[in-house]
């Protein structure tokens, strides 16, 4: 589904990512890691086309990125940061958002149906966005990124502010979401989450390496 060819990334000289390589397949859980300042980050804005690399290029779905529509393509592979950020005055607002920038009409039912799935209650939807929890803006940011099902779910520390009980449930929901045919790829620094995954992508100093120890 994914592949990635080459691809480094330099700024002033200094390379950041060097000559990374590597593919994903349809519902694959992929977790990268390694150590702060890696270059894992920059890798998944690569992939989300948030940052164009300086070389080698990525196919998705047999096709260059560059051969689609910057909006068709972040529809399709969608972008979870690590501060979530809701912007609309209330929950309900941030989770229309998807459909009014298509112009599409919001399906309330959709997104009562999904709340569930990332462990929240109807009550949240008219709720201030400011005011709830981190916890809870995390799986309403993870919420809005389903809402028009992507084809790869692109996860960056998503767990890194949360308690305990906050990041089980976003894993949970992680775990059925791959298990449903979601290719996902997830930058994490939690070694226990690497259990969670189909295989690890190990990155050190901008370049993928076989071990992290």
């Amino acid at each position: 589904m994914l592949e990635i060819n080459d691809v480094s990334y330099i700024v002033d000289g200094k390379p950041i990512l060097e000559d990374i390589s590597f593919e994903v397949g349809k519902g694959e859980l992929l977790m990268v890691s390694g150590p702060s300042g890696s270059g894992k980050s920059t890798l998944l804005r690569i992939i989300g086309d948030q940052l164009s690399p300086t070389s080698g290029s990525i196919r998705f779905n047999g096709k260059s990125i560059l051969e689609y529509r910057p909006e068709e393509y972040r529809q399709r592979v969608s972008y979870v940061f690590q501060t979530p950020t809701l912007f609309m005055h209330t929950v309900i607002e941030d989770l229309e958002f998807p459909y009014r920038i298509r112009e599409m009409e919001p399906d309330l039912e959709r997104i009562r149906e999904l709340l569930p799935e990332v462990g929240l209650t109807e009550d949240i939807l008219t709720k201030e966005s400011r005011i709830i929890s981190g916890g809870e803006k995390q799986r309403v940011a993870l919420l809005r990124s389903l809402l028009i099902a992507p084809d790869i779910l692109l996860l960056d520390e998503v767990t890194s502010s949360l308690d305990r009980e906050n990041a089980r449930m976003i894993e949970d929901t992680v775990k059925k979401l791959s298990a449903r045919g979601i290719t996902i790829i997830w930058v994490t620094h939690d070694p226990d989450q690497l259990e969670l995954s189909d295989r690890v992508l190990g990155i050190r100093e901008g370049k993928v390496v076989e071990s992290l120890a």
